[in-house]
């Protein structure tokens, strides 16, 4: 039962752990994990939702492709969905693919082999040859509008040479040149740098201001076609001549075949170029040419069976360990870290690596002053390979994790069934910062403006020592810390106020109660209504609830009992934090039930068949010619001859901000 129990807790740490880091690479471009490491976590992950089906989770990231889009900009909706491709590591797993493609189709299979560019993948939208549309992958059903700034492209075409209306799918690059003069413009402006050209791509499209993006010198390679009209395409191969016939920019690098050898030989071929290349690229894509057999294939819910990725295998550089931090978590947990004589490695220099826990030390024997051999793709949080033994000298010694804590100078100790080493002691100022950041973050309370600095410096100063702290805070608590001005403390004080209108799940969440992530934080708000509810939880009623076994049932009771915990929500209240659950469950619009609806023009904000889908979940009847029964027109960009006929009839006409508003 332990080791269920362990099984359990592995798969919903390794399902928090993605989906942040989906969260900062999908939507924030800002990530802490190669992209090895990633893919290491989630072949774990799949690995052990086999191995244990029962204790797979309904939204594992498994199951998606990314992340929330952000609030930032319009929200689109993708008429086709964007997956993100599955990945080939080996020889052998690409032989794997090739083979179930082979046995699929009766005939001889051919293949398209191209670079992976290393960007930003976005979908751009044409209407009678003119681009209307922008927008990112966001979780692939949801993206963000950045129209504006894929304009600043200068090898976009902003109308096309035919009238066509399509869709196509596309990868926005910066060249390693840009990307190189850019970082030296930031360097010498003080600036922090960006770590690679696709941190600066992803960054760039993500600027509100397109006259910055258009400083930035983005390219851009168009691969594929979603959907088209008047085009009766049977290879993915003709699409690429009609996106070359229509003046998009295709990359030349890509070879039609049916052998395998040839695959293998085009592989090595840019595997050797990689470097010469004026972009990133981090593998070669294989995709069915066959659209008929890419049909019959079909897709998983995140990745297209008929492709696949194969992966170059990450670099590696040769350093020092000069010594051994250690770091103390939001839960006590003693983390030991590798601090590196700087290497540059895949374009970015690497000064750190996580070791994780003694038993990783003592199992790959790595020792202060050691030579290692750190591997990474793209980031500046790497692994630690193996260390060169042949270069030990009589220099190196063996680390020794501390008997005490170093923030608080308590004892640490090792909880039964556990690896790491943990501080108990409910003061620790290191605890303290790490729960604050943690409370604040998206997920969480979604404080904007608290980041680590702001956190650390309000700790220091004695102004917040528990998280109800930060809703007593006044403007001039701010103006006690460095470089604090008067619209920084407003903005400050913004961002607190309207986290106190969030939902109960994310108090809860929030609150970092052991084991309770944010979907058991859902489950319980969901159940319990209220914070007062759940204080007065039993254990029978806990266990009853999905995602609440022994371990976290106990655990939330332990918690809830604490005078410390009572006290903190109590001044929570106090504040006036919502401490009920608020359903997000869609409502019918009594404005658009059981009326007849025709929709025309261009939607900025959404494809119309999606504007459609969400109509229809209202109960609206949607047409597609204006009759003497039609209710209402909704009207977006060029509208044409249905909305002259709509004013004839007098009927009711909803600009595009107006529907919007409605729904």
């Amino acid at each position: 039962m332990l080791q269920k129990d362990n099984i359990k807790k592995r798969i919903e740490e390794l399902c928090k752990k993605i989906e942040e880091h989906n969260y900062r690479y999908y939507v924030l471009d800002d990530p802490l994990i190669s992209d090895e490491e990633y893919d290491k976590l989630m072949r774990h992950l799949i690995e052990l939702e086999e191995k244990f089906p029962e204790f797979k989770v309904t939204n594992s990231p498994t199951t998606r492709v990314g992340g929330k889009p952000l609030e930032h900009f319009k929200k689109v909706y993708h008429s086709v969905p964007m997956l993100s491709l599955s990945n080939a590591f080996t020889k052998e797993e690409l032989f794997e693919f090739l083979e179930r493609i082979h046995k699929e189709a009766s005939y001889e299979v051919a293949f398209v082999c191209e670079p992976k560019i290393d960007g930003l993948a976005v979908s751009l939208v044409y209407e009678n040859g003119i681009f209307v549309i922008g927008s990112t992958r966001g979780d692939g059903q949801v993206g963000e509008d950045i129209t504006q700034n894929l304009k600043t492209i200068r090898s976009l075409p902003l109308v096309l040479s035919k009238p066509l209306t399509l869709e196509v799918r596309g990868e926005v690059f910066m060249p390693k040149r840009e990307f190189l003069r850019l970082n030296l413009q930031r360097q010498q402006q003080g600036q922090p740098l960006f770590a690679n050209p696709r941190n600066a791509s992803a960054g760039s499209l993500r600027q509100l201001d397109s006259k910055v993006v258009a400083q930035r010198s983005l390219d851009i390679f168009v691969y594929g076609i979603s959907s088209i009209n008047g085009f009766n395409l049977l290879k993915h191969s003709q699409a690429l001549h009609l996106l070359q016939s229509l003046k998009f920019k295709v990359n030349p690098l890509y070879i039609v075949t049916s052998k395998v050898e040839e695959i293998l030989a085009f592989i090595n071929e840019i595997k050797e170029k990689r470097h010469s290349l004026a972009y990133d690229i981090d593998g070669v894509v294989i995709k069915t040419d066959d659209l008929a057999l890419q049909q019959k294939l079909g897709n998983t819910s995140k990745s297209p069976r008929w492709a696949i990725a194969y992966k170059f295998p990450a670099e590696e550089a040769e350093t020092i360990v000069e010594r051994i931090e250690i770091n103390v978590g939001r839960t006590g947990v003693i983390t030991p870290t590798a601090i590196l004589k700087p290497v540059k490695l895949a374009g970015t220099i690497v000064k750190r690596a996580s070791l994780h826990n003694i038993d990783i030390i003592k199992k790959k024997d790595i020792r202060i002053n050691d030579y290692v051999i750190v591997k990474k793709a793209g980031d500046i949080i790497p692994e630690i390979v193996r260390v060169v033994k042949s270069k030990r000298t009589a220099c190196s010694y063996v680390f020794q994790m501390p008997e005490k804590c170093p923030a608080c100078f308590s004892n640490v100790v090792k909880l039964e069934g556990e690896v790491a080493l943990r501080c108990i002691n409910p003061s620790c100022p290191a605890q303290l910062r790490e729960a604050i950041l943690h409370f604040v973050s998206r997920d969480a309370m979604n404080i904007e403006g608290f980041g680590k600095s702001i956190v650390f410096a309000l700790c220091e100063k004695g102004l917040v020592l528990r998280v109800s702290d930060i809703y007593f805070l006044q403007k001039g608590d701010f103006f006690k810390l460095e470089r604090m001005g008067e619209k920084s403390a407003t903005n400050l004080l913004n961002a607190i106020s309207k986290s106190k209108e969030r939902s109960l799940e994310h108090l809860i969440y929030g609150l970092g109660i052991r084991y309770v992530g944010l979907k058991t934080a859902k489950v319980l708000a969901k159940h319990f209504k209220s914070i007062d509810n759940l204080l007065l939880a039993t254990k029978d009623v806990l266990l009853t609830l999905d995602e609440v076994g022994e371990k976290i049932a106990a655990s939330i009771l332990t918690y809830l009992t604490k005078k410390e915990v009572l006290h903190n929500i109590t001044r929570l209240k106090e504040a006036g934090v919502n401490t009920l659950y608020i359903s997000s469950e869609k409502k019918f619009n009594n404005v658009f039930t059981a009326k007849n609806i025709v929709l025309t023009g261009t939607l900025e904000n959404m494809p119309r068949k999606k504007a459609k889908e969400l109509l229809e979940s209202f109960g609206a009847n949607v047409t597609e010619n204006v009759t003497k029964k039609t209710d209402i027109v909704i009207v977006g960009k060029n509208p044409g001859k249905k909305l002259l006929k709509a004013k004839e009839l007098n009927i009711q006409i909803l600009e595009e901000e107006e529907f919007l508003n409605l729904l």
